[in-house]
């Protein structure tokens, strides 16, 4: 059974994937600091459904679910280099799932420090540990936001990305080379997901499938910006999910080691029509307030995933009519509990 370290397991995406990860007799330790960007008891409403006890967490002691004796989990923050070092030191993982940064592009124009704490020394401790007890490959979380003001479409990972429009673009851009560079250096294996807006069960509150279901069933305006004249390859969760379990055995095996791959469902949608279908799914019409661009947010995204397919022979495909229903069915049942 191979042992493998997920960051960021009480956020989104790393919740799904541990869950999935364990289903699949892998053995997982899952880490996470558990912040306040957003509200921590929905952080702990993930850990809670994995099995972890939130009430028992001591900072750097490990719980382990009693859901499955495969996963396990340790409150620990990436910034805590001794702590990190220590804990690949004991256990030797296999693989790494680096997914924990600190996200947001808009909270990046107000708060850009903890940018550089989270997502920049926080992912060269992360290297530190892969270089000093090797993994067969380390795979970490990027974004569609490094391709900034790009205007070629559909985005491909050989674009150039040297127009970052927020912080957060910066920071993730940033990891990218961290990552080429230890890969060169100490032939570190090493893989960096271009996500694209992913959404669905169990999300983020600052998205917004998650921001527009709290406001339009609370009788509040949604905030549309750019008149509404925006397209995002909204990419679900599971295809996100499937996408990183291909690619765990597909180490990269040029020189250096070292590769960065698209995972978007490769169909922007119009924001009016997801908005559309999200009220057709709560059967409710919302209130509109039309906005002008935000700084640090692009138009339009739309993933390549080409060279995702010719890797590990898969390609997201879940609709945003049945990914905004999976949303929506989740979201009544547990705010409804």
């Amino acid at each position: 059974m191979e042992k493998i370290l997920i960051t960021g397991t009480a956020g989104f995406i790393g919740f799904h994937l541990a869950n999935r990860l364990v289903d699949q007799s892998f053995e997982v330790i899952g880490l996470d600091n558990i912040n306040a960007y957003y509200d921590v008891a929905l952080k702990h409403a993930r850990l809670e459904e994995a099995g972890i006890d939130t009430a028992s967490l001591e900072y750097g002691r490990i719980t382990r679910s009693s859901r499955n004796p495969a996963y396990r989990f340790i409150k620990l923050d990436l910034k805590d280099r001794e702590s990190i070092l220590k804990l690949f030191e004991e256990h030797r993982f296999d693989r790494v799932v680096h997914l924990a940064a600190q996200a947001g592009v808009r909270y990046s124009l107000k708060n850009p420090q903890t940018y550089i704490d989270s997502n920049i020394t926080g992912f060269l401790n992360i290297l530190e540990a892969c270089r000093h007890y090797p993994v067969k490959h380390l795979l970490y979380a990027s974004s569609s936001s490094v391709y900034g003001s790009n205007t070629k479409q559909p985005f491909s990972e050989a674009d150039r990305v040297d127009t970052p429009v927020s912080l957060y673009a910066v920071s993730k851009k940033s990891n990218e080379l961290m990552a080429y560079s230890y890969s060169h250096l100490f032939g570190i294996p090493a893989t960096g997901l271009r996500f694209f807006t992913v959404y669905g069960p169990w999300g983020r509150p600052d998205m917004a499938a998650f921001l527009f279901t709290e406001r339009i069933l609370g009788g509040r305006p949604i905030e549309v910006y750019n008149q509404g004249n925006m397209k995002r390859d909204f990419t679900y969760i599971d295809d996100i999910v499937k996408g990183v379990e291909a690619l765990l055995g597909k180490v990269p095996q040029g020189k250096p080691p070292f590769r960065i791959l698209n995972i978007g469902n490769s169909r922007p949608v119009d924001l009016m029509h997801f908005i559309r279908t999200l009220e057709e799914k709560l059967e409710t019409e919302a209130r509109k307030e039309f906005l002008p661009l935000q700084p640090g947010d692009v138009p339009e995204t739309f993933a390549d995933t080409t060279h995702l397919h010719e890797v590990c022979g898969y390609k997201p495909s879940t609709s945003v009519e049945e990914g905004i229903g999976q949303f929506v069915d989740w979201y009544r049942g547990f705010y409804r509990r």
